[in-house]
C-alpha cells in the first residue's frame, strides 16, 4: 500500500491573501501584489519591505490584521475531511510570524513555511526562507522517505510541487497561470478538489 501525503498551498487556497487583506486594511495598493503577479519571490518580498518602511508599518500593525481574517468558506470542512483520510501538510512561503491566527482557526494543521528578520520596534528588516524552493524541496525529501505526493496551489510558486507530485491540481488560480498549464485539473469549489484528491489517493 502507497503512503500518500497532501501537499497544499495556504494563502488563496484555505485562506485569503493575507497582504491583499492588508493592502485594504492600510490602504497602500501596492501591497496587493502576491505570487500570482510576481513569479520571484525573493523580488516580490524586498519590494513589500521597501513599501512596508516607505509608510512606517511593521509587524504589530501586519498582525491586527491578520486577526482579524477567516479561512474561506468551507476550508476549515474540507481541510477536516482530507485529513480524517490521509496525511496533510501546508507548504506556504507565509511566516511563522504570520500563520498562527489562521492556524487556530484552521484546527492547527501541519505547516512549513519561513521566518521574518524584525528589529526590536517590530520592523520588519529581512525574511529568512526555510530553504531553498522550499515547497518543491519539500515534495522531494517527502518522496526521498517513501511517500507520494499529491498537491494542489493557486499560484506561479506552487507549480514546481505541483508538476513534481503524482497528482496535482489548481485551485482558484489566475486564467493566466491556466491557460499556461492546461495539463493541470483546475477546481474552484472545494468538493470538486476534494474528490479529485480521494481519487489520486
Amino acid at each position: 500500500m502507497k503512503m500518500n501525503i497532501v501537499c497544499l498551498d495556504l494563502e488563496g487556497v484555505l485562506v485569503p491573501e493575507i497582504w491583499i487583506a492588508f493592502s485594504e486594511a492600510s490602504g497602500i495598493p501596492e501591497l496587493r501584489r502576491t505570487t500570482r503577479d510576481e513569479p520571484n519571490y525573493h523580488k516580490l518580498m524586498n519590494f513589500r519591505l521597501r513599501i512596508l518602511k516607505e509608510h512606517g508599518l511593521g509587524l504589530r500593525e501586519i498582525q491586527e490584521t491578520i486577526e482579524k481574517i477567516d479561512p474561506m468558506p468551507g476550508a476549515r470542512e474540507f481541510l477536516d475531511a482530507l485529513r480524517a483520510e490521509t496525511q496533510v501538510v501546508i507548504l506556504s512561503d507565509t511566516f511563522t510570524q504570520f500563520a498562527r491566527p489562521l492556524m487556530k482557526k484552521l484546527g492547527w494543521p501541519t505547516l512549513f513555511c519561513n521566518e521574518l528578520e524584525t528589529a526590536e520596534n517590530g520592523e520588519v528588516t529581512g525574511f529568512r526562507m526555510r530553504c531553498e524552493k522550499s515547497k518543491l524541496s519539500t515534495v522531494r525529501a517527502l518522496q526521498s522517505v517513501g511517500f507520494e505526493t499529491i498537491a494542489a496551489g493557486d499560484s506561479f510558486n506552487d507549480l514546481e510541487m505541483i508538476q513534481a507530485s503524482k497528482a496535482g491540481f489548481l485551485f482558484r488560480s489566475t486564467p493566466q497561470i491556466q491557460a499556461a498549464h492546461p495539463e493541470l485539473p483546475a477546481f474552484e469549489e472545494y468538493g470538486d478538489l476534494l474528490a479529485a484528491i480521494r481519487k489520486a489517493l
